[in-house]
């Protein structure tokens, strides 16, 4: 076995070293600056973690062993709505995190998209993309490539001067993204690969599963084809079914799955590696290593979906990504170092000829005792549009991205029958009538409820629809349509009640991208069916460091809803779990000062005290959906 000669010291050193050709390959091996160069990598995405813990965790992944840090870019986050540039915003400065890696000794791949999937809302995309007519995404679509373009150049502006050929981190830059499990056009791909060489002298590869379709589909001519998942049965697929020269290079399984993602369900348990899972691993990464060849662990550590960045994947019902992505990887989600970490730190230590660094020690993580939360503002009135029309129109035609939209109809003929709210549930709809709330229609289930409603003239029938995330994943393996043309949030279609079409709504939109304004109304607390917000203060600890401070934080009495601790959104919480707190990154807390937090709840019940508190040992578990009824499957 070649032992892996590169020092961290060095690596910094030969990366601030300027060559012609600093990072290249031939058919077997990398070479950074002219020394053999194996990729020992792991996954972290700096937009879904803290701006302030960069340091701590990509330090930590030196520590393990790792050599080189891979990362997607959310193109949603870096442009929210079109020209809006927000790469000046903390969590968006890839740039530094860039240089961060390289003062932390370790070399960077990026993966830019413009479609990334990674468990993130639309695989990235911004979610205006869907308001541009004539727009499809990935494929040879003009207005789609002409906007990936403008955000590809826009982006490598800002990244060119980090490249290895400067004396800068990055050695490699990843094209589209797993694109032969979604279609075969080379066009397309061709395209994407013109505008990065154009825009990055490093060199560029693709990233596929491991089997004939993908590899075939996703390799682009003159670019390094590269596996993900299995490294055994994927090198063998690359070896046998990449046969263009332009494509071949040494051997990287740029996703090695270090366990998988959580969905919310009562009956989807959290994600973790057993001791089984952990033993395969090992040997799988021995095996990759011991022949010299490259890996990259995704996920290295998994972060936060914060607000509403989860997405979810559509197979006959939504499965909806949690707010955690802990992953079940080696750092967990509040960035401390778990056993996996260091079984696979034992093992990568195998291929370097020194001994690593001690990672620091986990800070423990604080507790806040409980917090209560008084009812404030009943949701529906803090609405600051109401759109009319005749039909129901989608979240995208109000211009609107995430959140929910409230339907609303005043009726004036009775009706009875079965509701029906547009062509299906998107994604979760809750039924009122005159504010009682009737029952919810979800789509995570392949069956969702059926509500059948008798209404009369001057009742009011208000749908809450809320959008889970648009689908980030779609492949030809799927058998569905696929989701990630049909991104459209809302009410899609009529709203019908016992087959009769209902005309008249006004609709009001409720982004929640920034915490609702709220006064106080003593009343709020008898408006128990309706979402309600809620809002509390606590003080923080006077620690010296944000980690002491980290937390996290559950809502014991919540069935569904979202918080925010002093306007930064958490994010989802759920009954159903898997999850069952949020974590509360002391960054966003003031230490020792008052912190407020507001708690939208969904389905309050009348009465029930509400508080939030701070829990220093995560737990997680999965409960009954009490909004859910099974019923009888059709055959």
């Amino acid at each position: 076995m070649r032992l892996i000669h590169i020092t961290i010291l060095a690596l910094v050193a030969l990366l601030h070293t300027t060559a012609a050709t600093p990072f290249t390959y031939d058919n077997s091996s990398f070479f950074l600056h002219g020394e053999p160069f194996t990729i020992i990598g792991g996954q972290m995405d700096p937009q879904r973690i803290p701006p302030e813990y960069w340091r701590d965790r990509l330090s930590k992944a030196s520590a393990m062993g790792l050599n080189t840090i891979f990362s997607y870019v959310y193109w949603n986050l870096l442009e929210p709505e079109p020209g809006q540039w927000r790469s000046n915003e903390p969590s968006n400065d890839v740039a530094t995190y860039l240089k961060i890696a390289q003062e932390e000794g370790l070399a960077v791949v990026l993966r830019p998209g413009p479609y990334i999937c990674g468990e993130r809302e639309w695989g990235g995309f911004p979610a205006w993309l869907s308001r541009v007519p004539g727009l499809t995404v990935r494929t040879y679509n003009e207005p789609y490539l002409n906007y990936s373009i403008r955000y590809l150049e826009r982006l490598a502006a800002d990244l060119q001067h980090l490249q290895v050929t400067e004396g800068g981190p990055l050695i490699m830059v990843q094209v589209e993204n797993e694109y032969g499990s979604y279609g075969s056009n080379h066009a397309y791909t061709e395209a994407l690969r013109d505008v990065l060489l154009k825009n990055y002298d490093v060199p560029l590869y693709t990233n596929d599963g491991g089997v004939e379709f993908t590899l075939v589909g996703g390799s682009v001519p003159g670019v390094l084809a590269e596996i993900d998942g299995d490294p055994v049965s994927g090198f063998a697929a690359r070896d046998k079914y990449i046969t263009d020269p332009s494509k071949l290079g040494p051997l990287l399984d740029g996703e090695y799955y270090t366990f998988a993602p959580d969905t919310w369900g009562s009956g989807s348990p959290h994600n973790a590696a057993g001791d089984t899972d952990v033993a395969r691993f090992v040997q799988d990464l021995d095996w990759v290593l011991g022949a010299n060849n490259s890996i990259s662990l995704y996920m290295f550590h998994g972060g936060t979906n914060f607000a509403l960045g989860s997405g979810s994947i559509w197979k006959n019902k939504t499965s909806a990504f949690t707010t955690s992505y802990d992953y079940g990887s080696p750092l967990d989600e509040s960035g401390r170092t778990t056993d996996y970490y260091f079984t696979l730190r034992d093992t990568i230590q195998k291929y370097w000829n020194r001994s690593l660094p001690e990672p620091p020690i986990n800070v423990p993580l604080s507790s806040i005792p409980a917090i209560e939360l008084a009812p404030r503002m009943p949701l529906f009135d803090t609405a600051v549009t109401n759109t009319p029309s005749d039909f129901p129109s989608t979240m995208e035609e109000l211009d609107q991205d995430y959140g929910f939209v409230l339907y609303e109809h005043k009726v004036t003929q009775a009706v009875s029958g079965l509701l029906q709210p547009g062509d299906r549930p998107r994604d979760r709809v809750i039924v009122y009538v005159n504010e009682a709330r009737i029952g919810v229609i979800d789509s995570i289930y392949q069956f969702p409820m059926n509500i059948t409603l008798d209404v009369r003239p001057g009742d009011t029938l208000s749908l809450l629809v809320e959008n889970l995330g648009r689908v980030d994943y779609w492949s030809l393996e799927a058998y569905t349509f696929d989701g990630l043309t049909d991104p459209y949030k809302g009410i899609v279609g009529n709203v019908t009640i016992g087959g009769s079409t209902v005309r008249n709504w006004t609709m009001k939109s409720f982004p929640l991208g920034n915490v609702p304004l709220f006064t106080s109304n003593t009343n709020a607390s008898e408006v128990a069916a309706t979402p309600l917000l809620y809002s509390g203060t606590f003080k923080a600890q006077n620690y010296s460091t944000s980690a002491e401070l980290d937390t996290f934080l559950a809502i014991p009495n919540g069935r569904k809803g979202m918080v925010w601790v002093n306007g930064f959104s958490l994010g989802r919480y759920w009954i159903i779990g898997p999850q069952q707190s949020l974590y509360l990154p002391g960054t966003v807390l003031k230490a020792g000062e008052d912190n407020e937090i507001v708690v939208l709840e969904l389905e309050p019940e009348p009465h029930q005290p509400m508080f939030a508190r701070g829990e220093a040992v995560r737990t997680w578990g999965n409960n009954p959906d009490p909004d859910y009824v099974q019923e009888t499957s059709p055959v």
